[in-house]
């Protein structure tokens, strides 16, 4: 039998999104059962077409370019989101680390089960066509059966 691991995956942000991708897929490689329960926000990371952004406010930890804090006024301004996604899709890059479709697609590919949770998708009133044609739909129960025989539960 075969360990399990499981995935709550709660953001939609362009730096919240690397950590469930990162995780389950390694965990996929050393042979892992692998589960992602995407809910509310992290249901963005369904969508086939991820156009994600990061966020400066309300992330105190989040290091910036300039040698003193920005104020949390100057963070919500206009374009400054913009500017800082633009700025995080550069690292990425430069530094080599696999862009976010190319992660998923590893996913899938090593059989990680991406599921949307179904209570949120009707919630929002989610359009299922945005979203990628291996996702499964179920609701916390059906979640909490796989996550209470997991090895590793995660929350993210």
């Amino acid at each position: 039998m075969n360990k399990k691991m499981a995935i709550i995956a709660t953001k939609g942000t362009l730096d919240w999104a690397y950590p469930p991708f990162i995780l389950s897929s390694t965990a996929a490689a050393l042979g892992y059962d692998v589960e992602v329960f995407f809910t509310f926000y992290g249901l963005k990371l369904l969508e086939k077409n991820l156009d994600l952004q990061v966020s400066p406010l309300g992330n105190p930890g989040m290091p910036m370019p300039m040698p003193i804090p920005v104020p949390v006024l100057v963070q919500a301004l206009p374009g400054v989101q913009s500017f800082v996604t633009s700025m995080m899709k550069k690292k990425i890059e430069d530094k080599g680390v696999a862009p976010l479709d190319e992660l998923r697609a590893l996913c899938l590919e090593a059989e990680v089960k991406f599921v949307a949770c179904q209570m949120t998708v009707d919630l929002f009133e989610i359009d299922i066509n945005t979203f990628l044609d291996e996702v499964t739909y179920a609701g916390a129960a059906a979640f909490i059966e796989f996550a209470g025989d997991s090895d590793i539960s995660l929350y993210i």
